[in-house]
């Protein structure tokens, strides 16, 4: 249970970030999707609180080529 909070406020966190500085990606991108699948993966290799997650998510999102997305 505390995983999934983790987990969501994570990833809510970084696509907040990301979402405020690239004003042309939509709620329902796919990235989102993506992040929150990096982001569990990321959590079940190495589990760490919501906001080391959270700037992993950041980093994450900032290196998906665009074209891809």
């Amino acid at each position: 249970m505390v995983d999934d909070i983790v987990l969501k406020n994570a990833a809510e966190t970084a696509w907040t970030v990301y979402r405020a500085r690239h004003p042309e990606v939509t709620a329902d991108d796919t990235r989102r999707c993506l992040l929150e699948r990096h982001l569990q993966r990321r959590w079940e290799e190495h589990p760490s609180d919501t906001e080391e997650l959270a700037s992993f998510g950041i980093a994450y999102l900032h290196r998906l080529p665009k074209d891809e997305c």
